[in-house]
């Protein structure tokens, strides 16, 4: 029997591989054409050409589900319209930012910050309140005399950490351009969420969405078409079976027409079939890069948490099913064991709508006739999957 390291080497020392460019299945890349986008593509450029006549644009808001396409149009434009500002004398800066990848509000200004060419010494990562850090980014615009357009990717995200913090820079954002003398901000924001904008204060809508584009879902055939290209630039000619790529289709298009979910998919079942040595990609290979996606997908957003998100995760786990009350009395109890203070009720409360908008747990209201209406929850996810991800955290080694 051959060893499996030498099996495995050996196959790769040979260039057996159905894959011949990984990078052209990652979400980064950006393809040539993007399909069925056309109206979107020419409803967001229109939008920011003011810029390319020297005048400024209008406030842009861009939505859709996650997986159809935003970032991707927006990031295209944004590289067309750079090639031709360096050809001009019009001093523009076009800056990208995710609100997700930033755990704080501080964080995110400093990125910005950095794009716009302020050194450590001039905008320190820690120290500053919120409040100068801002001015700080709007005096190095106006030194410069730039025409600044900032793309916040998953603004969502911003509206969190604003309500966490207390801090209305979404509001500063907008209205930036009346403390700006030699210069102009214009806002690109990005958000998976249609009800954004309602969950804002009224001050900032008035000037946040001056224009909005919303990008519809994609449908099973437009998944289908959209795979068939980057296969055929990413793998080698035959390597993927037909009902695999429709079996991919079919598995997106049921979630929200998500395009980064069907190219997920095609990739990780390539690299399953590789493993397993085989010649192409069959359905069997994409139910289980179907399966090995949602698993991982859940551990990530597990570990991600605070501890006490992990410790109230913990609460309903003891408690499925329970009451908000119930959960809260076993979170006090489990703060106990592993020495904190407990959150008040209040905020427990809080942390239990925001765990459940991750789909990890489910609430649901229960009338209880004389007693009213109460909210019970339950985890969506297995007991296992929760003690497997908090294992290695000492601080609940033994809770778990």
């Amino acid at each position: 029997m051959s060893d499996p390291i030498d099996r495995l080497l050996d196959a790769a020392e040979s260039g057996k591989s159905i894959i011949r460019n990984r990078n052209i299945l990652h979400f980064t890349y950006i393809p040539d054409t993007i399909l069925h986008r056309n109206s979107e593509q020419e409803q967001v450029t229109q939008s920011l050409i003011p810029i390319l006549k020297q005048s400024h644009p209008s406030n842009l808001l861009v939505y859709g589900k996650p997986g159809t396409g935003k970032t991707l149009v927006v990031k295209k434009i944004i590289s067309k319209i750079q090639e031709r500002v360096e050809k001009s004398n019009f001093p523009i800066r076009l800056v990208y930012s995710n609100s997700k990848e930033e755990t704080t509000l501080y964080g995110l200004l400093v990125s910005i910050g950095r794009q716009l060419g302020l050194k450590k010494e001039e905008l320190p990562t820690t120290g500053l309140a919120i409040s100068e850090v801002f001015k700080r980014i709007l005096e190095k615009i106006d030194q410069n005399e730039l025409n600044v357009i900032f793309v916040i990717d998953e603004i969502d995200y911003l509206a969190q950490l604003v309500t966490k913090t207390g801090k209305d820079i979404l509001y500063q954002l907008t209205r930036a351009n009346e403390r700006l003398k030699n210069s102009s901000l214009t806002l690109v924001g990005i958000s998976n969420d249609l009800t954004f904008k309602e969950k804002l204060d009224p001050r900032v809508i008035s000037s946040l969405g001056e224009e909005e584009i919303v990008f519809t879902n994609y449908n099973v055939d437009q998944l289908k078409k959209i795979l068939e290209e980057r296969i055929n630039e990413a793998f080698m000619q035959g390597s993927v079976e037909e009902p695999a790529l429709n079996l991919c289709a079919a598995l997106a298009g049921g979630e929200h027409g998500d395009a980064r979910r069907a190219i997920d998919l095609i990739r990780v079942a390539g690299e399953l079939a590789e493993r397993q040595q085989s010649d192409t990609v069959t359905e069997a290979h994409v139910r289980e890069a179907s399966q090995k996606i949602e698993e991982n997908k859940e551990e990530a957003s597990l570990k991600s948490y605070p501890l006490h998100e992990k410790l109230v995760i913990l609460a309903i786990m003891k408690a499925n099913g329970s009451s908000t009350g119930e959960i809260y009395t076993s979170y006090k109890n489990l703060c106990k064991v592993v020495g904190r203070d407990g959150l008040t009720q209040r905020r427990i409360t809080q942390m239990l709508s925001e765990i459940e908008l991750s789909g990890i747990i489910n609430g649901r209201l229960v009338h209880q006739g004389i007693h009213g209406r109460t909210k019970k929850y339950r985890l969506t996810i297995s007991t296992e999957m929760v003690k497997k991800t908090f294992k290695d955290d000492l601080t609940l080694q033994d809770v778990v």
